[in-house]
C-alpha cells in the first residue's frame, strides 16, 4: 500500500462498519492509497455513524424506509454520493441489493466484499453452506459490482481453512481478520490506476484477472 493521495472513497454501510473501521485505520497509518470523505449508511441506528464521527469522517443518512420503492431510494442514495465525487465507492457491510439506477452510475467504481470464494456461494449463509458441503476452505472475495447479485469481477481473495469444529459463526470470525485485509488492498489497487473492470473481467497492472481473481498469499490464512 501507499501514502494517501488525493483520490476520494465514499463508503456505504449498515451497521458496525467493521470493514470500514479497516480502511480509516488504514489511512491514519496513511498505507490508504486515498481518502474517506464520508460515510453513508441507509440506517439512522449504524454504529458505525458513530465511529466514522469520532474519526472525523463526514457522514450522511439515506434512510431506506423513508422511500417507496427500492429504485426511488437508489436514486436519492446515487445522490448523495456524487456530490462527493468519489473515485471509489466502496460497500463495507452495506445491506441492501442495489439496482441498476445506482450501479450503473458507478460502474466501474463500486466494490464490495462477500463472504466466500466467488463464484461460488453467492447470497447469504456463505459460512454455513460451505461448512454443510464439506469444503476444505473458506474465505472472501472482493470484487466489482455488477447488476448480477455478487457476480461483479473477482478481484481478490483470501482462502482460510475449514477446521473440523469450525461452526459457521467461528469461520466467519477467522475470514473477517482477512477481510479486513484485502478489502483495502484491492480498493489501493484500483485507486492506483492497478485495477481496472473491464467488460471481460477486472484486469491488474495490464493482465486480466482469473475468474477467481488475485489470491491473497495462503501463508497468511491460518
Amino acid at each position: 500500500m501507499s501514502a494517501a493521495s488525493n483520490k476520494r472513497i465514499s463508503i456505504l454501510i449498515s451497521g458496525r462498519g467493521s470493514n470500514m473501521e479497516a480502511f480509516l485505520a488504514a489511512q491514519q497509518q496513511r498505507s490508504l492509497s486515498g481518502s474517506v470523505v464520508r460515510v453513508i449508511s441507509n440506517r439512522p441506528s449504524a454504529a458505525g455513524l458513530q465511529t466514522a464521527k469520532t474519526h472525523g469522517i463526514p457522514t450522511a443518512i439515506v434512510d431506506h424506509t423513508q422511500f417507496d420503492s427500492r429504485e426511488s431510494f437508489d436514486a436519492a442514495l446515487a445522490n448523495v454520493v456524487a456530490k462527493d465525487q468519489p473515485d471509489a465507492v466502496v460497500l463495507a457491510g452495506f445491506m441492501r441489493i442495489l439496482t441498476p439506477i445506482f450501479i450503473n452510475r458507478f460502474a466501474g467504481k463500486l466494490l464490495n466484499i462477500h463472504p466466500s470464494l466467488l463464484p461460488k456461494y453467492p447470497g447469504l449463509n456463505t459460512h454455513k453452506r460451505a461448512i454443510e458441503n464439506g469444503d476444505s476452505e473458506g474465505g472472501a472475495t472482493v470484487h466489482y459490482v455488477t447488476n448480477e447479485l455478487d457476480g461483479g469481477p473477482p478481484i481478490l481473495q483470501a482462502r482460510v481453512p475449514i477446521r473440523q469444529n469450525d461452526t459457521d459463526v467461528t469461520l466467519a470470525a477467522r475470514i473477517l481478520e482477512y477481510e479486513h485485509k484485502i478489502f483495502p488492498e484491492a480498493v489501493n489497487w484500483h485507486l492506483e490506476g492497478r485495477l481496472y473492470q473491464h467488460a471481460e473481467g477486472a484486469v491488474l497492472d495490464g493482465k486480466k484477472l482469473s475468474t477467481t481473481g488475485a489470491q491473497w498469499s495462503s501463508a497468511e490464512c491460518v
